[in-house]
């Protein structure tokens, strides 16, 4: 309990004082400096992912990321068993991110404002119009050179097992043609999902080969390329941490 309240306490003042910063990279995003922005506040968010996993005295390992293409449109695809994921992602990507959050974290003060900052896209999944704009956002900013994470899963497995993927999920690399970055995560759930406290955990992020999607047929995007990408990171998580 006590590494629990002092690790939200941290937590809180981490946020307080970095939103100076992400007023002020906000303001400038919008008078068209968003390019600029996007790395700053990326290497910010950075560290601060790095901070937070030195708070929860975790034991991490990170292997693959020379696997990780520094230049291009690129999709991550990542299991999800934690809240942890994004920010051992934010930590150690080398490059800016932006992911698909759903829309009622856009009414949450500061949190709005860094995910947006990131590159991230709020999606209304009650509406399909709606969302398909919102993915349409996504695809584009791949084909710029963007880079984008997406948990196929749906939602956080909380146990650690990897969950089947959702169908469609697959849509801003497939339709934006860039490859995908299988992202194993493996411990994750042990650190608050477990017990809902914050606790230190062996955690391990692998960085798969990069999965090209460009020339695929429509029956390989539909089926193959999901199949292959799941069976790459379930052999990953099979592996000793």
């Amino acid at each position: 309990m006590f590494r629990t309240i002092v690790s939200f306490i941290l937590v809180a003042l981490a946020v307080i004082c970095a939103t100076p910063f992400g007023i002020f990279a906000f303001i400038f995003s919008v008078l068209g400096f968003k390019k600029s922005m996007l790395h700053l506040t990326y290497r910010v968010a950075q560290i601060w992912g790095k901070f937070l996993i030195l708070v929860s005295g975790s034991k991490l390992t990170v292997t693959g990321r020379e696997n990780i293409p520094l230049k291009g449109g690129l999709c991550f695809v990542s299991n999800h068993s934690g809240i942890f994921d994004i920010i051992l992602a934010l930590s150690y990507a080398g490059r800016p991110f932006g992911f698909i959050a759903k829309k009622e974290l856009l009414l949450i003060p500061l949190l709005n404002i860094w995910i947006s900052l990131l590159g991230g896209l709020f999606i209304d999944r009650k509406h399909p119009r709606k969302a398909l704009k919102t993915i349409q956002k996504g695809v584009n900013r791949l084909k710029a050179g963007g880079g984008m994470l997406i948990f196929p899963e749906g939602h956080r497995s909380r146990d650690g097992k990897l969950l089947p993927f959702h169908p469609g999920s697959f849509k801003l690399a497939v339709h934006s043609k860039v490859p995908i970055v299988p992202v194993a995560i493996s411990g994750s759930n042990e650190v608050f999902e477990k017990n809902r406290r914050i606790r230190s955990a062996v955690v391990k992020i692998t960085f798969l080969p990069p999965i090209p999607t460009a020339g695929l047929s429509a029956e390989d995007r539909k089926q193959k390329l999901p199949d292959q990408v799941y069976a790459e990171i379930a052999k990953a998580l099979e592996s000793p941490v």
